[in-house]
């Protein structure tokens, strides 16, 4: 097998301490990626000048504020996030919850954008943070939606609460229902006590095609009082508006 790159080891290192919650000593990092002390130091330091990495006060990395700078002038290059960032905004202020803007990117579903409401979801799920297929309202749009853009996993469903989907079939159900109102939720199924309403962005012009999905979470309580077909009405309308911002920005 060919050896690493040094680029493709620094962006292992980076993907690590994107990962880890709390930041890592350069041990600890050079032995879950299978590198030597001096390798891995060689690479923080080099990340370090570049703000890509940050030390804390007892040398431990984590990541620097020049990837925000990074992510954020990528996002702010998207198409979709510059269409919906209005409308994520308006419909948050409106419901007092957060809405977000995720989309697949690379095989996976990725939290590209969001509006914080003033509910208890103002930190989480974090804009780049990775959400589960089966186990999400948007998840189960991209199965309905997305035209092979994202899969089911291949392995066994994981269980992340009582209320996850871990059968196929039943999985397969709730995606058909999916296609046939046009809009997805979840209900405790990821998260305990989130509950989660999305609709599907879709371009019509040139090539229709799923874009993104448009999601407002709550508290499990919370939606249940908003209603959750109101809010599926809701998200479809928001969502229609980002697809007509989009087709124009994009054109």
């Amino acid at each position: 097998m060919e050896a690493q790159s040094t680029v493709e080891k620094a962006v292992d290192v980076l993907f690590h301490l994107h990962a880890e919650p709390r930041a890592c000593g350069v041990t600890a990092i050079g032995h879950r990626l299978g590198l030597s002390k001096s390798s891995t130091h060689r690479l923080l330091t080099a990340l370090s000048r570049r703000g890509l990495v940050e030390k804390d006060d007892r040398g431990r990395y984590r990541p620097g504020i020049g990837l925000v700078a990074l992510g954020v002038g990528a996002l702010d290059r998207e198409p979709v996030v510059v269409a919906a960032r209005p409308v994520l905004e308006v419909e948050a202020q409106a419901l007092g919850e957060t809405v977000f803007l995720v989309a697949a990117r690379a095989g996976r579903i990725i939290v590209l954008d969001k509006s914080e409401g003033e509910g208890f979801l103002r930190a989480a799920p974090r804009v780049g943070s990775t959400v589960p297929v089966h186990a999400t309202a948007v998840g189960k749009l991209y199965l309905a939606f997305g035209n092979g853009s994202i899969e089911a996993p291949a392995d066994e469903l994981t269980r992340f609460s009582e209320e996850t989907i871990t059968d196929r079939a039943a999985l397969d159900a709730a995606v058909a229902r999916v296609a046939e109102r046009g809009f997805a939720e979840n209900s405790d199924e990821w998260i305990l006590g989130l509950s989660v309403v999305a609709a599907p962005v879709v371009a019509t012009v040139s090539n229709p095609r799923m874009l993104a999905a448009l999601a407002v979470a709550a508290p499990t309580p919370r939606m249940k009082s908003l209603g959750c077909d109101e809010m599926g009405r809701r998200m479809m309308a928001a969502a229609a508006r980002v697809a007509a911002r989009f087709e124009g920005v994009a054109r």
